[in-house]
């Protein structure tokens, strides 16, 4: 099936959502050596960008780079990916910087991408989180995903959570508060 393209920009209250440019390698190699995985150089954060970019001219989908409204510093990413899911039902994924925690811009980032991925005919989204992060759990039950099942890689247990259009939430706000992930 064809999909129309998720919009360039997105803009919801508080955020402006733009793609992945080069110029945000170093913010991002932050953001992935936060992870506390290992340290991820600008230069490498520069081929995950253009990797992204290409998912996004290829197929329409991808990351969104969150800023506040007015501000060009970045607080983080929400994702349309393949992921462990498909072109046809992608995986929504967010991640902040730490110091955008709990303000609730990976909720309004994703209510946006969400109302956005639906917008280009999709029908079903997927979500992957591990149980220890309760902050994206709650993310995800704010936007209206339900939990499905779990399945396990190398690293552990993966909680997959599903939403579909015809459950999805439409009334932007009605979880969820300014204290949220």
């Amino acid at each position: 099936m064809t999909y129309t393209p998720v919009p360039e920009r997105i803009e919801t209250a508080r955020l402006v959502m733009t793609p992945q440019v080069p110029s945000d390698a170093d913010w991002l190699a932050e953001l992935f050596t936060a992870r506390g995985t290992g340290v991820v150089t600008p230069v490498a954060a520069a081929v995950r960008i253009a990797a992204m970019q290409r998912l996004v001219a290829e197929h329409g989908i991808g990351a969104r780079v969150l800023r506040l409204r007015g501000d060009d510093g970045a607080l983080g990413y929400c994702a349309l990916v393949v992921g462990r899911a498909s072109l046809d039902e992608p995986e929504l994924a967010y991640e902040l910087l730490p110091a955008a925690h709990g303000h609730g811009y990976a909720t309004e980032g994703s209510r946006a991408l969400v109302a956005a991925a639906f917008a280009t005919g999709r029908t079903r989204l997927w979500s992957t989180v591990r149980p220890w992060n309760v902050s994206s759990l709650r993310v995800l039950d704010r936007v209206g995903f339900r939990r499905s099942h779990t399945t396990s890689d190398v690293e552990g247990e993966i909680v997959w959570h599903v939403l579909d259009r015809d459950r999805h939430d439409v009334e932007p706000g009605s979880r969820g508060g300014p204290d949220d992930a």
